[in-house]
Order: C-alpha cells, then structure tokens, then sequence
C-alpha cells in the first residue's frame, strides 16, 4: 500500500537550499519505498532562501532578475519571485544581503544600505504587485530601512537640505524624512521574519545583530543612537516585535504601513502547506541545527502545529538534533529525528556532503516508517 509523505524542511544553512533539501530527501525515501507519494514542499522563514523555496512549491511562479545597488552601491542582480496570483517575493538577502561584502568590516558596517531591496520593492509595484511579501534576513546593514524608503521615492536630508550618507552613517545626520514622494503601494506588504527584535535597546538590531556586521562594542552605542534618531522622525512602532529584524528595516517598513508577520507562517499558507499535510500519512521536516529555538516560530514549529491538528505523525532530519529539543517536543507530541551528524560521524563529514547524507537519513526514516510509522498514521 502506497503512502502520501509530504517532505517539508527549511534550508540547511551554509550547505543547501531547502529545495535541494527536499529532493535529497524525497531520493533517499524512495530509494526504500519506491511507491510512496513524495510531496516536496520546501519552506522557509524569510531569510535567504525564501524566494527558491517559494518557487518550487508553487504553481505558475517565475523568477525574473532585476539590477539593483547592492549593499556598498555596486550593482548587483537580484532574483524577485512572481507567483500566479500577482504576488511578489522580494528577498533581501538578494539585494542587500551581508554575502555581497567582500569583507565584513566595520566601514561596511557603518556604510551599507538598504537602497537595493527598495528598488526590488519598487520594481515589483511597477508589474503589478498587488501583494507583496518581503523576506527580511541575512542583512548587511543597519540602517533603520532608510535606504529602502529613498529608493521607493523618501527624501531623507540633513540640516542643509542636503541627501544623507547611506546606512547607519547617514542616520547622525538626518535633519528629516518626507515619506511623501514615496510609490504607491499595495495594501497588503508583508515583511517576514524569524525574530521578534525590537529596534532599539539591548535587545534591538544594532546590540544583537550589529556585531555580526562588523561592528564593535563602540558602534553598537552609536548604531542604536542612529536608530533612535530615525525613530524620532518617523511614525511607527519602535518597540513591535520584529521592528528590529534585518537591521532595522522591519520598522522602515511600518512607516510604509507594512504588517511583520512570522515569516514560516506566511509562507506555509501561500504554499497551501496545511491542506497538504491534511491529507498526508507522515509529514517529514528539518533545517541544519534542531534545537530549542526551533520551537520556537521556525519551520519545525510550525509544521509540528499543523501536523499535529491534522493527526499527522511527524518526523525531522536536521544536521545536528540536540536532546533537550526532543524532550521540549516530546512534552506536547510525538517526533522521530534522525541527526545527519551522527549518521556521518561527525558534522564535518556531514557538512561536506550534505545530500548524501540526506539520502541516508531519508532511508532510515523510510525504513522505521515501514516498520512503525504506517501503523501510527492509521490511528
């Protein structure tokens, strides 16, 4: 008797797309169970991979190119996805993502900019959007959005009337922001996320994220100083979860009358992920580390929650699991796991050949699956 397995993991970030994810997985299960239904639905949360995720789980979506001003103003050429219903993606780790650096320093700190994702945006809106979703992740800046909002037509000047320095540099310098000349927008712009940062303080963009950009303890200070002139002149909420998310630009954002929403949520429903795994006999997720903080609004999470209103058994192959997730989960339901670590003897060995090592897991999945998983999903 054939079976419906919907296989439904994040990236394995630093190692493999969540498309790439998903094959892998979906070879190593029929390499067991050739006749089994494999329904690949890769995921993401908003951060890089969002767009390739997206695209591959929906019908009728094309990817179109687009050159913008990446993060230090060189031209880069950035993917934007539009799915069948006029809905766009626009990924930000495409635009002005921290991987176009040549190094992380703290100059590029100071100096990077969020232009290029408002190009993205702006390009987008002028083929129609009527939805756009907004992935938020992987950024190389902190700059409040700013640059994002000149792009979609904000003037921001100094007291000389004269346009800002990009990135958080320009920030000290703001005289003020008129949001007037911006694009019209659609009504419903969604930015997604996986934090629920604030834009200032010791939980805020620049103290937790700003050291990953380059900046010292000293920049921090003046980071979060920065932000909190940009909060001075523009209307919005500083303290809303994931106003901090990307440098700050979830809450430039806000001004523009963008909704943040968990960003694995908003994807699962654009993919139709919870009709699929109603209908399935074992639902299979994962991303590179299984942790506590999986459960907490990352892809697992949410598969869990819809696997489990659905009285789907679940399963995760993750590159590392840790015990206490297991028993976190374990509390509230039933999860089998299967650590690509473990399975290669190490994470480096798992790290360096990631689908092989996928395909492996996948079959130990399919193999207990055959002897103990089948008889759960009847229940």
């Amino acid at each position: 008797m054939h079976r419906r397995i919907v296989i439904c993991p994040d990236s394995f970030k630093g190692t493999c797309p969540a498309a790439d994810v998903a094959a892998a997985i979906v070879r190593g299960w029929r390499s067991v169970r050739p006749d089994d239904e494999c329904v690949a639905a890769p995921m993401a949360d908003g951060g890089e991979g969002t767009i390739e995720a997206m695209a591959s789980a929906s019908d009728g979506a094309s990817i179109e190119r687009v050159r913008v001003r990446g993060p230090l103003g060189e031209p880069v050429d950035a993917q934007v996805l539009r799915l069948a219903d006029d809905t766009w993606v626009v990924e930000l780790a495409e635009t002005s993502g921290i991987a176009y650096l040549p190094e992380v320093t703290r100059a590029t700190a100071a100096s990077a900019t969020t232009f290029g994702l408002g190009e993205a945006i702006r390009f987008a809106v002028s083929h129609g959007a009527r939805r756009v979703l907004i992935g938020l992740g992987s950024s190389a800046s902190t700059d409040g959005g700013l640059g994002a909002l000149v792009a979609l037509g904000a003037r921001a000047v100094d007291a000389a009337g004269r346009e800002v320095s990009p990135g958080n540099a320009g920030l000290h310098e703001l005289a003020s922001v008129d949001l007037s000349g911006c694009v019209s927008l659609p009504d419903e712009l969604l930015a997604l996320t996986d934090v629920e940062s604030p834009l200032l303080g010791d939980a805020g963009a620049a103290a937790v994220f700003g050291p990953q950009k380059g900046a010292s303890v000293e920049d921090v200070a003046r980071f979060d100083a920065g932000l909190a002139r940009l909060a001075e002149l523009l209307d919005a909420d500083r303290d809303a979860p994931g106003a901090g998310a990307a440098g700050g630009t979830g809450f430039g954002l806000l001004t523009l009358g963008a909704r943040i929403r968990p960003g694995a949520v908003e994807i699962a429903r654009t993919i139709g992920l919870a009709d699929a795994i109603a209908g399935a006999d074992f639902v299979l997720t994962g991303e590179g580390s299984f942790d506590t903080q999986s459960l907490a609004g990352k892809v697992p999470s949410i598969v869990f929650g819809m696997a489990d209103a659905a009285g789907v058994p679940v399963g995760v192959i993750a590159g590392r699991v840790t015990p206490d997730a297991l028993l976190q989960r374990r509390a509230t339901g039933a999860v089998e796991a299967w650590s690509l670590t473990e399975l290669a003897g190490g994470a480096d060995a798992a790290m360096r050949d990631t689908e092989r090592w996928l395909e492996v897991a996948a079959a130990r999945a399919a193999e207990w699956f055959g002897r103990v998983g089948a008889g759960q999903s009847e229940r």
